[in-house]
């Protein structure tokens, strides 16, 4: 199963890239995620909690880099996991690079993914799989502006400190220091719910 999601990130594009590049900043953001190991400099371990319609799963295993191009700031990841209850498995491919757009920075991810056992049972549906994604992209997206917030409006902030006259200290010269998001939950199954009715109900009409 093959799928596309985007988003946008507040900063340049190189530093969009070299925050996108630091997992253990960034795995906080995603929802229901914890890492749990760095192997090295391009392998992690961690687990992820999400919902595929009114089933929980959790899954365990291994993310891995398998290709970096900061020049073209482009990647390729391969995850693979396996649900703590036996339930079955997934394995992913993902690439992923940067566009500059006005104000920041898009992320253009597409992903591979196969899912085996009970797992792939519950993923059958109206575009389950594909409203899950997208809703944890969202919601990723959303918990890093937040965590990016201060750094992203430190360089106007410094431009207005640097016209303005000067009676005080610059804030611009003490370090901004980003504060740590919220704790990612799993993907609601009520609003994972609603998408999949929503997204039925405009077929139907649209086939009429």
């Amino acid at each position: 199963m093959e799928f596309d999601n985007s988003f946008e990130v507040p900063l340049p594009v190189d530093d969009a890239w070299k925050v996108l590049m630091d997992i253990r900043r960034i795995a906080p953001c995603l929802p229901g995620a914890e890492l749990t190991e760095v192997v090295d400099d391009r392998t992690y371990k961690g687990k992820v909690a999400v919902r595929l319609g009114p089933v929980s799963l959790a899954f365990a295993g291994t993310v891995k880099f398998e290709e970096i191009d900061d020049a073209n700031h482009r990647a390729r990841i391969a995850a693979q996991g396996s649900d703590a209850k036996g339930r079955g498995a997934a394995n992913a491919t993902a690439t992923f690079h940067l566009e500059r757009i006005n104000g920041g920075s898009k992320v253009l991810v597409h992903t591979n993914l196969t899912l085996s056992g009970a797992v792939a049972q519950y993923g059958r549906g109206v575009g389950i799989i594909q409203m899950t994604a997208a809703q944890i992209i969202t919601q990723f997206a959303n918990n890093l502006k937040a965590q990016l917030g201060p750094v992203a409006a430190a360089p106007a902030a410094a431009a207005s400190a640097a016209s303005a006259p000067s009676t005080a200290p610059s804030a611009s010269a003490k370090s901004v220091q980003s504060p740590a998001p919220p704790p990612a939950k799993p993907i609601s199954a009520f609003a994972l719910a609603g998408a999949v009715l929503l997204a039925w109900i405009k077929r139907l009409f649209g086939r009429g």
